[in-house]
C-alpha cells in the first residue's frame, strides 16, 4: 500500500476506523496508486473483526474529485490506455464492493468537491453527511466519458432513471441542499460542523448491534435483484441468525427493563 489512502482509528474510540483520500494538493484526484491503495484497504477492512464503522472522507479541500484528468490527459495519445483503464477499473470496482460487504456502517464525510468517481464512492457508503460548501457533479461525460464506479447502479435507484439521466448527461454541479433534495446525502451541516457531526453519528452506529445493521446491509443490497418471496425468505433466515445473538438479548432486556441497551456486536 502506499499513502494515497490512509486507515487510523479515533483515538477515543478504537472501533470506528477512519479511511482518508491523501491527494490534497489535487482534490485527492485519483491516480493509479491511489485506487490500488483505496482498493487494498477498502478489501483489508471487509475482514476486519474489531471495527464497528468507517468513516471515508477526503484530506484538504475536497472529498474526492474523481480520476486524475492530468494523468488522463498526459496519456491520451497512447495506443495502449484503453486497455491500461480496465485494471484500475476493476480495482475502484473491487473498492466499491468492499464498501458494500463491509459488514459494519459506512458514513460518508463530504466537504469541497465530489466528483466523477468521488460520487460513485459516497454513494456506495451507507450514509453520507456533507458540508454546507460541498458540491456534486457526475462529471464524466464533460471529459467525453461514461461513468464507473456504480453510478449508473446507484443513481436510477435512487432518483429514477430520468433524473439520474439528467444528473450523468448534463453533469451539471449542485450543491449540498440540492443533493439533500435529491437523496443524495442524509444531512447537511455547516463546515465548521462536519467532522464532529460525523463523528456523533460513526459513535451511535459503532454502539449498536452491529450483527443487525451487517444483515439490514446485505438485505438492502439485494433487494433489487431478488423476487418478493425471496427477498422474505432472506429476511426471516438474517433474522433468525440476528436472534440468536448477545445482542438480541441484550436489546430485549433492555426493552423490558426501560434502560438503554449495551450492544457489544456479537
Amino acid at each position: 500500500m502506499n499513502d494515497t489512502v490512509t486507515v487510523e482509528r479515533d483515538p477515543a474510540n478504537p472501533v470506528i476506523a477512519i479511511l482518508t483520500f491523501n491527494r490534497p494538493a489535487v482534490y485527492n484526484a485519483m491516480s493509479d496508486e491511489l485506487i490500488r491503495a483505496f482498493r487494498d484497504h477498502s478489501v483489508a477492512l471487509v475482514g476486519a473483526t474489531d471495527i464497528r464503522a468507517l468513516i471515508v472522507r477526503g484530506a484538504g479541500k475536497a472529498f474526492l474529485a474523481g480520476g486524475d484528468v492530468s494523468s488522463f490527459h498526459a496519456r491520451k495519445d497512447d495506443p495502449d490506455f484503453a486497455s491500461q483503464v480496465i485494471p484500475m477499473g476493476d480495482a475502484l470496482h473491487d473498492a466499491i464492493m468492499a464498501i458494500r460487504n463491509m459488514p459494519f456502517p459506512v458514513i460518508a464525510s463530504i466537504q469541497g468537491a465530489c466528483a466523477g468517481a468521488g460520487v460513485s464512492v459516497a454513494l456506495a457508503c451507507d450514509m453520507a453527511i456533507a458540508s454546507d460548501q460541498a458540491s456534486f457533479n457526475t462529471a464524466y461525460t464533460k471529459i467525453g466519458l461514461s461513468p464507473d464506479g456504480g453510478s449508473t447502479w446507484f443513481l436510477p435507484r435512487i432518483l429514477g432513471i430520468k433524473k439520474a439521466t439528467e444528473l450523468i448527461m448534463l453533469a451539471d454541479r449542485i450543491d449540498a441542499e440540492r443533493a439533500l433534495t435529491l437523496g443524495l446525502v442524509n444531512r447537511v451541516v455547516a463546515a465548521d460542523a462536519l467532522d464532529a457531526e460525523v463523528m456523533q453519528l460513526a459513535t451511535r452506529l459503532a454502539s449498536g448491534a452491529t450483527r443487525a445493521f451487517a444483515n439490514a446491509k446485505q438485505l438492502l443490497n439485494q433487494s433489487f435483484e431478488t423476487p418478493m418471496r425471496g427477498q422474505m425468505d432472506r429476511e426471516i433466515a438474517l433474522f433468525a441468525t440476528c436472534s440468536a445473538t448477545n445482542d438480541f438479548r441484550e436489546g430485549v432486556t433492555a426493552f423490558v427493563e426501560k434502560r438503554k441497551p449495551t450492544f457489544t456486536g456479537h
